[in-house]
């Protein structure tokens, strides 16, 4: 009986024994409400019968709350208020005014891209939170895949895997130097030049698509680079061609980073573009993920960003 009350007991109750318990007066209450006087005395005593309570008492010329009523009015108002921060929170996120978004990232996004657009985010939505995660672009797409992560900011081309791609940057790639380089300084350098320099590069297996266009610029030029390090930081290999370890092949943004202690030349290059994209599952219906693609769109033109049609790979 008692679980058949619970169920029968609507907020509109609760508002209509707020506004008499704080009236104390069914005549003013009911104009309050824009209703009829006897469907609200009738709706406070349906309410009496299912809670199994007395609320007020009654005389011809007013009424009181019984002891069990101020008690109930006291947790009608909690509750009344939790309905409506429910409602506003509801319609704030239905306006991705609020939420969550968590964003994978590879280490080189961090120069320019990633600040720009969070920037221009979290000035339009300071509310929502973001989750942000270095990773590599293979362990993004597992962790797209796997609904771990909301978003990601890495290097395609990447399997097919049933995820949306936009690209936000095309840039050529530049040849990464140690400052003790016999190449001269102004030179545009033949990337032929460097078919018996040894070379440091990230692993496939941790940027499969930058390490396939390295290897085709290199096999284009008449030749296969001499691999002799793999690195699976952006840093370490900047920190292993400054000690001479070997020469490196980058996307242009690297040039961003400022090292003291390499150097940077341009090669003749056709076709063959570092990109770097927005991805996200197919099958997502988040507003906050929608919004912030918006905005990065908007906020990446500044920078010159690849502002190109939404791309799909299934």
């Amino acid at each position: 009986m008692d679980q058949k009350r619970e169920r029968k007991m609507e907020l509109r109750h609760l508002r209509y024994f707020v506004v008499v318990a704080e009236e104390l007066n069914i005549t003013r209450a009911a104009k309050l409400l824009q209703m009829a006087q006897p469907p609200l005395s009738q709706q406070i005593h349906q309410l009496e019968e299912e809670l199994g309570v007395t609320l007020f008492h009654r005389s011809k010329r007013r009424i009181e709350l019984t002891d069990a009523g101020q008690v109930f009015l006291e947790e009608a108002r909690r509750t009344l208020a939790q309905a409506e921060h429910a409602r506003r929170m509801a319609q704030r996120a239905q306006r991705s005014e609020i939420g969550r978004l968590v964003m994978g990232f590879v280490s080189e996004a961090t120069y320019d891209l990633l600040p720009v657009m969070l920037q221009a985010y979290r000035a339009r939505f300071p509310q929502v939170e973001i989750v942000l995660r270095e990773m590599t672009t293979m362990q993004q797409v597992q962790a797209l895949q796997k609904g771990s992560i909301h978003l990601g900011l890495l290097r395609p081309p990447i399997p097919e895997t049933g995820l949306n791609l936009q690209i936000v940057r095309e840039e050529p790639f530049v040849v990464v130097l140690p400052p003790t380089t016999r190449f001269a300084p102004d030179e545009r350098l033949p990337l032929s030049a460097l078919s018996e320099e040894p070379f440091v590069l990230f692993p496939r297996a941790i940027s499969p698509g930058v390490y396939d266009q390295v290897i085709s610029l290199c096999n284009q030029a008449g030749f296969s680079p001499i691999i002799v390090q793999e690195a699976t930081e952006l840093h370490t290999i900047l920190g292993l061609v400054a000690v001479g370890i070997g020469v490196s092949l980058l996307p242009a943004s690297v040039r961003l980073l400022r090292s003291q202690g390499v150097v940077y030349r341009a090669f003749p290059q056709t076709g063959t573009q570092a990109n770097t994209a927005l991805a996200w599952r197919q099958d997502s219906r988040s507003s906050v993920l929608f919004t912030f693609l918006d905005v990065a769109k908007q906020s990446l033109l500044s920078l010159g960003g690849h502002d190109e049609t939404i791309c799909s790979q299934t």
